[in-house]
């Protein structure tokens, strides 16, 4: 019988999920990536809050997207080194980094 905890990350996994295809479907080709993070989905993600955090990393691991302001919405941090900005696979490269030394992924 599966515990309450595993039923909550299952519930949150799959309302994620769900998030990330109506940003990634309505989104448009947009660059800006205020507009991007605007979207009532992509806020939602945020209001996630620390629940989206390895839900947002392995995202980042698996298809690098414009998901460092979320993160950093909900962590106060940035590690992403200045030399890296605007570059997607350097900026998802130091998150996952990050996520790994928080122990937030393996």
């Amino acid at each position: 019988m599966p515990d309450a905890i595993s039923e909550d990350r299952a519930l949150s996994r799959m309302h994620f999920q769900r998030l990330v295809g109506a940003w990634k479907a309505e989104r448009g080709h947009s660059s800006k990536v205020t507009e991007l993070a605007m979207h009532p989905a992509y806020q939602q993600i945020i209001g996630m809050g620390k629940d989206a955090i390895p839900l947002l990393l392995e995202e980042m691991k698996e298809r690098p997207d414009h998901w460092d302001w979320a993160l950093r919405a909900i962590t106060g941090i940035d590690p992403v080194p200045r030399e890296a900005w605007g570059k997607l696979g350097e900026i998802a490269a130091a998150w996952i980094h990050w996520g790994r030394v928080q122990g937030y992924i393996e």
